[in-house]
């Protein structure tokens, strides 16, 4: 008895650490990639460029891990047309979601960017409406209204708004959401589970290609002009390393415990960026109205995510239902026989 209780002890131990982990490299990682733009700081303002870094590098260590190394195993199942079909939108919308909210750290705070993003759920919901995934509601559409007004309330408090910063976010915003729904459909439509590596794996090289292609029309131009590039090799390394550290993570979490305690973790790690970038970042002054507006959003996209999370057990369990009432049954003549 003593064993088992010091085992589920050693166990809760490891899970809060995971989930710790997680929200110390999300965190971090927000305020990384601001630093490394930030003229202020490191002064590398090519958010395109730093993506595609990312891109890069997730899709060499990928493929050293799996294909070298063999530490880690690809999942089978990827055909061609599920990879034309589903993983290269996925990729595009994914290096568009990376792409436009880096470049928003250039112009709005990392809290006000924050902020923004509590209307995912909202850009999600429609979009899944339109694509057959989501059914409108009376329930929902209140849900809806509570972050989208929070958002607005939190807008309306933001002292130094730059509304380039905010359609960049917005514009992160919509290809997060869009990239959801990709996923969505891979895993209900088409029945491909993949693990977070497998996922990498696949998808970083195409975001890796649809990210080269506007980086060389957009800022390469511009780093061409300086002559000479304003490399960091140390930092931007050590950058890409967390970034890939940041997605090993949440596999991690998700292993050890369940989706909820992902959404959970990911509203505290929300939290803790907006309340220290204030202390971080001198461009960031955080309002009343602010917090205010920001709560209730949070209000509404915990309510959304405990509708979503019912949602799902009750679709699990009919599944299981079904699965056990199609098992038949061996009569009794049967086993005497």
């Amino acid at each position: 008895m003593a064993d088992r209780q010091r085992k589920l002890m050693s166990e809760g131990v490891v899970t809060y650490a995971y989930i710790l982990l997680y929200i110390a490299l999300s965190s971090g990682q927000i305020f990384f990639n601001k630093w490394v733009l930030s003229s202020k700081e490191i002064n590398f303002p090519y958010p395109l460029a730093l993506t595609l870094l990312h891109m890069v590098f997730s899709s060499v260590l990928c493929f050293v891990l799996t294909k070298v190394l063999k530490i880690m195993k690809v999942e089978e199942g990827m055909t061609l047309d599920i990879y034309i079909s589903s993983v290269i939108p996925i990729g595009a919308m994914f290096a568009m979601t990376l792409w436009l909210g880096n470049t928003a750290y250039l112009y709005i705070s990392v809290s006000f960017a924050q902020m923004l993003k509590a209307i995912m759920p909202v850009a999600v919901f429609i979009l899944g409406v339109a694509a057959g995934l989501e059914m409108m509601s009376c329930r929902m559409l209140l849900i809806m209204s509570v972050i989208s007004f929070g958002v607005l309330v939190a807008s309306y408090g933001e002292i130094n708004i730059n509304w380039v910063g905010v359609i960049y976010q917005m514009g992160g915003v919509v290809g997060e959401a869009l990239r959801l729904i990709f996923m969505e459909i891979l895993v209900k439509r088409k029945g491909l589970k993949l693990n977070p590596i497998s996922v990498m794996y696949y998808v970083s090289p195409c975001s890796a290609l649809c990210l080269l292609v506007p980086w060389i029309f957009l800022e390469k131009p511009k780093m061409d002009e300086q002559l000479t590039w304003t490399f960091h090799p140390l930092v931007l390394t050590l950058n890409c390393i967390c970034t890939f550290a940041l997605n090993l993570s949440v596999f991690l979490v998700i292993s050890h415990t369940s989706a909820l305690t992902i959404r959970v973790a990911g509203v505290v790690k929300d939290w803790v960026v907006v309340l220290l970038s204030a202390l971080l970042f001198a461009d960031t002054k955080l309002t009343l109205i602010n917090l205010c507006g920001y709560a209730i959003a949070i209000a509404g996209v915990a309510a959304y995510n405990s509708h979503k999370l019912k949602k799902e057990a009750t679709r699990v369990s009919l599944d299981e239902s079904q699965a056990a009432s199609s098992i038949p049954l061996v009569s009794s003549s049967t086993s005497n026989a």
